[in-house]
């Protein structure tokens, strides 16, 4: 899109003139990245432990510092890449530092059942995903033929209709009343997860099906931050907006709803990342100092604050699991990062004489809806069949999407899935940035005119930071359980989008 009269904005594939703060900011990170990609999985690999150090133990060292390296230079680049940056701080944390842990200490959170020739082709598949991830988005730096580019502008741009806002955040109030009221008050979501999952097993006994459970807590936990996401944008992005009693007031409700049904105590960890990370970058678009703290914080929250989290799981005096180590690499030993594990576990399940799917898996992922009585041999969860074959008591374990390509197409599908994913990851950051641009410029060049008085703005700006946050959860797997929400945040998104300029906005002269 052409700059306005007057201005002149750069190219979108180079870096906008470096503000101070974020001069500043970059000369911070140097030591992370030094931490990332050297200290961190030196400070791990060099523990005292019972492992020994054999092909998979120099595999994952090879995958952190890849890993390390790529989420460095996601947090220094010039652009803000919100979907890549999450990918590589998910494949530091829970693909190369944990499972280089475990390594160190032979201790892993899920017992592996295959020989250690699968952990090792495992460990490999991990690396090679994250390089074919590379490649994809690589492959979408080209940017399209100018006939192409030209199209792309005369397309109308996705944004968000101001009526209908309004009224997805009046079914987000119906929605999380219904679910509050279900559950039996706001106290039950600040006690624990057994106490929710519990409550909502007694709400939904006569249906004997976790699918009702699923969909109430959906659609009681994803309107409401969506409606919160989209009022917040309309406020960073008009100032009529902050000027209309209507809008503060309405973010406001969405925020206390917000707090009640998707706090961090009642909440799986990965949803409340998700919560965290989209609020975060949708009401800072533009920041480079936001961007850099939420990826260096990631680190933290991961290492830190995910065992810390656990107490939140069980009630008091109810156990928990035992600990049998004093290392400091213990909480890299704990369920959340059984990734790895269970990818050599996938690959063990498929030798023993599953085979390939060869794409019914991901056909059931994509048909989630379809009930049972209508396909009676629909695939279950990939996580629920592994851990069901393997003989565990409680076999919901998670399926990393390493595993469910592999289980369905092999070492090259799964490379090809890999690359189409950073294809996809890149071509939807890049968008993310030139939209955000677009309206920052606008807004600053016009601060009365149309753009100041729009709706709440371009439907990007709020589904990229959503599922940059959401990627944590398709990441760790298994896909079909994040289908639910994944539908009903697709089923509000395109209610309440427009391809109509808003009718001020028309209206107003040049």
């Amino acid at each position: 899109m052409s700059a306005p009269a007057g201005t002149a904005a750069p190219p979108d594939h180079l870096p906008s003139p470096t503000a101070p703060r974020a001069v500043l900011s970059r000369a911070l990170a140097i030591p992370l990245v030094a931490a990332l990609v050297a200290v961190l999985p030196a400070a791990v690999a060099t523990q005292p432990g019972p492992g020994s150090h054999d092909a998979v133990y120099w595999l994952q060292t090879a995958t952190c510092a890849y890993a390390g390296t790529r989420l460095a230079a996601m947090v220094l680049t010039a652009h803000r890449r919100l979907i890549q940056g999450a990918f590589w701080l998910f494949g530091y944390i829970a693909m190369g530092i944990a499972p280089l842990a475990q390594t160190v200490l032979d201790r892993t959170p899920t017992p592996v059942v295959g020989p250690r020739a699968d952990t090792v082709l495992a460990s490999a598949l991990v690396l090679a995903g994250m390089v074919a991830f590379d490649v994809g988005a690589l492959v979408a730096r080209h940017r399209p033929p100018l006939r192409g580019r030209m199209r792309e502008r005369r397309r109308p741009h996705a944004r968000v209709h101001t009526r209908r806002l309004y009224a997805l955040c009046a079914l987000a109030l119906a929605c999380s009343g219904l679910l509050i009221g279900t559950l039996g008050g706001p106290a039950v979501f600040f006690s624990n997860r057994e106490e929710i999952r519990e409550s909502l097993g007694a709400a939904n006994a006569e249906a004997a099906s976790q699918a009702g459970s699923a969909f109430l807590r959906g659609f009681g936990t994803v309107p409401a931050l969506l409606a919160l996401l989209f009022l917040t944008r309309w406020l960073v992005v008009s100032r009529a907006a902050r000027r209309r009693p209507l809008v503060p007031v309405l973010w406001l409700a969405m925020l206390a709803l917000n707090v009640v049904v998707n706090n961090p105590v009642s909440n799986p960890r990965y949803w409340f990342l998700t919560v965290l990370f989209s609020l975060l970058f949708t009401a800072f678009p533009r920041s480079p100092v936001m961007y850099r703290a939420a990826l260096a914080t990631g680190v933290a929250i991961a290492l830190v604050v995910f065992p810390f989290a656990d107490r939140f799981r069980y009630e008091e005096g109810t156990e928990r699991p035992s600990r049998s180590t004093d290392s400091l690499l213990e909480p890299l030993t704990m369920k959340d990062y059984d990734q790895v594990g269970m990818v050599a576990n996938t690959v063990t399940f498929v030798g023993s004489g599953e085979g390939h799917s060869l794409g019914r898996q991901l056909t059931g992922t994509a048909l989630f809806f379809v009930p049972r009585s209508v396909w009676k041999d629909k695939p279950h969860d990939p996580g629920t069949r592994v851990g069901t074959w393997m003989g565990m008591p409680y076999p919901n374990l998670s399926s990393p999407l390493w595993a469910e390509l592999w289980l369905d197409f092999g070492p090259y599908g799964m490379a090809l899935g890999f690359a189409a994913v950073g294809y996809g990851a890149a071509r939807a950051d890049r968008r993310y940035a030139r939209r955000t641009a677009e309206d920052g410029a606008a807004a600053a060049a016009h601060p009365g005119g149309p753009r100041s008085r729009a709706g709440p703005g371009s439907i990007t700006a709020v589904v990229v930071p959503l599922v940059a946050g959401y990627s944590f959860i398709l990441l760790r797997g298994s896909l079909l359980q994040g289908m639910g929400r994944v539908a009903i945040a697709a089923l509000c998104v395109l209610f309440v989008t427009t391809l109509r300029e808003d009718r001020r906005a028309r209206r107003s002269p040049r």
